[in-house]
């Protein structure tokens, strides 16, 4: 595997960028996209479980730091008035339709929280988020594709 695979996949792990980081990423690094959305789409949907493994352990033992406290329940407060509106309107379809928006903290790191945050089902709440990252992820490949061929016609000009 390349180094640049495994940038990919770990842009999409991170928050913030997740697969709207990978998925441009891979491309610029002349990563097929046949290659790269699926490994960026499955290492983002993998990220609810993570989320949910990190709140039910680590979470509370660093919830002692004040420093940790403050910045997480700031987080927190953020991923409530984001997911919060759409997820009381739609309910777990709004969840997924946040998630699927490729927008910066629109994804699945805010997507779990929120649903942690707000006390939805676990198993449903992470299909949910789950589909919306195969959306997102489709999005960003659509997006790229589209770039891509714009390139070619301005590489023709050129």
């Amino acid at each position: 595997m390349t180094k640049e695979i495994l940038y990919s996949i770990l842009l999409s792990l991170l928050p913030i960028s997740e697969l709207r980081g990978g998925i441009p990423y891979a491309y610029f690094n002349d990563i097929p996209l046949q290659v790269a959305a699926p490994l960026c789409i499955l290492s983002n949907a993998l990220v609810p479980l993570i989320v949910w493994l990190f709140l039910a352990s680590f979470h509370k033992l660093f919830s002692r730091s004040k420093f940790y406290k403050g910045a997480f329940d700031r987080f927190v407060e953020n991923a409530r008035k984001k997911v919060s509106p759409k997820v009381e309107k739609y309910g777990y379809v709004g969840l997924m339709i946040f998630v699927a928006i490729p927008l910066p903290v629109t994804g699945a790191w805010t997507g779990t929280l929120g649903a942690w945050i707000l006390g939805i089902e676990k198993k449903k709440a992470t299909l949910s988020i789950m589909l919306g990252v195969v959306i997102a992820g489709i999005i960003v490949t659509a997006i790229m594709l589209g770039g891509k061929g714009i390139n070619s016609v301005f590489i023709k000009k050129i």
